[in-house]
């Protein structure tokens, strides 16, 4: 398990294969607030942290299987 203090601003978020998604924004309570610049509709996107598989780095990366939200779809 992490430590979701762990997870910063600018950090960047992959799936289980390592492909880029987006970036953090910040954490809020339970889940992770991704930046509008990587959004195709230029909105905040949000990620459960229970999605988050680990961190390595400066990268979050996602369960297997999470599901990425429409907007985000690298």
């Amino acid at each position: 398990m992490f430590e979701k203090l762990r997870i910063k601003e600018h950090m960047e978020v992959a799936d289980a294969n390592g492909q880029h998604i987006g970036t953090v924004d910040e954490v809020e309570d339970e889940r992770i607030k991704m930046t509008r610049t990587d959004s195709e509709d230029n909105m905040h996107h949000y990620l459960p942290l229970e999605a988050v598989e680990k961190i390595d780095d400066n990268r979050v990366y996602l369960k297997q299987g999470t599901k990425i939200p429409v907007g985000l779809d690298a």
